[in-house]
């Protein structure tokens, strides 16, 4: 479907521009982290080198703005000539190296920056304390975030947009393809139609005449061959039905609301001779006005046939099959149930699959089947749910979005067994 392929696209360039964005950004933030501890590393071995300049020169090696020597003799300290932030000295830290000779370095986070001192006792019973204000380093490195964020930004911003454009151009061969496959099956439906149906034609002309003057083998013959380009028939129009659903929505023409009510009325009334001939009860619950959907009605029909047709096939003589059609909400709602084979509830989504065949299909039709069903369903903005026991039937419940909230209307009901040629619900 289109829908499907559109959203295939869209995941592969998600993908692709996800994993382009991913990797760029990954070597945006290893650049950005690398130069961010490269600096700060650069800048504590700076601000370790003036402390130690200071304390052993006892003389201030940096920008008087930033940097405070004092000294402890045991009774007073001497702050100098440049006026130390609140705080400074550290008395404590003083005593500490007077009394013990180590030295001891410490960081202190006061007055909206970060002190890096150092103190360190010299001869003569003389201790000195280094202080560093690296106000400028953590600007320094708030301004290198920054620019790192304003990188990265663009950076993703281009990564996005490089993405999009390596996704679509990767995946441009891939919906490229899915046009080509879905016009290629539409060609080739629409060439094979015509000679399906001359040979199909010319084999009913050739049936009616061994009627009347031909062999019982002959005319077998010809029945099987009836029934072979009849199969083939349905094949090719299952395939032209299934790329015209897929078509985009610029190229599909719009239809006027499908009625429901009739339709699947017609369906049955078509199903009545095969019905009676198999002995098959069916039970009939239908609105008597009309029930209108949007969609197409050659589609909508293939559904309700399809389901009919299924329900025919694996119900067995004496079976009874119950067919409702109903206005849920703003939903129009389509059962077909029987007592048939059923099937295990375990591959209730298998049997959606296209060319699945279950157990006992014996002469049943084959090609899309019910996977052609679930695809026109979809299409039309509905759902289609299967529920079943192994020998003990199988439900088919089809909602189609209603063109507009139905008023409630008389319903007819039916339980009989089918005559020949008899319309039922009528």
């Amino acid at each position: 479907m289109e829908l499907v392929e559109q959203a295939m696209v869209r995941r592969a360039r998600l993908r692709i521009g996800l994993l382009v964005g991913l990797a760029i950004g990954g070597l945006l933030l290893t650049a950005g982290g690398i130069s961010y501890a490269v600096l700060v590393r650069s800048q504590d071995a700076q601000i370790q080198r003036e402390l130690a300049w200071g304390t052993s020169h006892a003389t201030i090696a940096g920008p008087p703005a930033c940097s405070w020597i004092f000294q402890y003799d045991g009774v007073r300290v001497d702050t100098g000539v440049n006026p130390p932030p609140p705080g400074f000295p550290l008395s404590a830290a003083l005593r500490t190296v007077a009394d013990t000779g180590d030295a001891e370095v410490d960081t202190v986070t006061r007055n909206g920056t970060t002190y890096h001192v150092r103190t360190e006792a010299r001869g003569g019973g003389i201790v000195v304390q280094a202080v560093f204000d690296a106000r400028f380093q953590l600007s320094d490195r708030r301004h290198l975030l920054l620019a790192f964020a304003l990188a990265a930004t663009v950076g993703l911003l281009v990564a996005v947009l490089t993405g999009a454009l390596v996704g679509r151009r990767a995946v441009a061969p891939l919906a490229e393809a899915l046009t080509r496959q879905r016009r290629f099956i539409a060609d080739a439906s629409h060439e094979l139609r015509t000679p399906i149906a001359q040979v199909h034609i010319r084999a009913q002309v050739m049936a009616r005449r061994a009627r009347t003057g031909g062999s019982a083998a002959n005319l077998d013959d010809l029945d099987r061959l009836i029934g072979g380009t009849r199969r083939l028939g349905e094949i090719v129009d299952d395939l032209l039905l299934s790329a015209q659903l897929a078509a985009a929505p610029a190229d599909r023409r719009t239809d006027p609301p499908v009625d429901l009510t009739a339709l699947v009325g017609a369906t049955v009334a078509a199903e009545a001779e095969r019905a009676a001939e198999r002995r098959i009860t069916l039970a009939v619950d239908m609105p008597t006005g009309p029930l209108p959907v949007p969609g197409v009605e050659s589609a909508l029909r293939r559904v309700a046939g399809e389901l009919l047709a299924n329900a025919l096939a694996h119900t067995p003589p004496g079976g009874r099959i119950d067919v409702s059609l109903r206005a849920a909400g703003d939903y129009a709602e389509f059962v077909v149930a029987d007592t048939g084979d059923g099937f295990d509830q375990a591959d209730a989504r298998r049997i959606f699959d296209r060319f699945h065949r279950g157990a006992g299909a014996g002469e049943h039709r084959f090609g899309l089947g019910l996977a052609l069903l679930q695809e026109v369903v979809t299409s039309h903005r509905g759902t289609i749910e299967a529920e079943g026991r192994p020998h003990q039937g199988a439900v088919f419940t089809v909602r189609l979005p209603a063109t507009r909230p139905p008023r409630p209307t008389e319903r007819i009901s039916g339980i009989r067994r089918l005559r020949a040629r008899q319309l039922v619900g009528r």
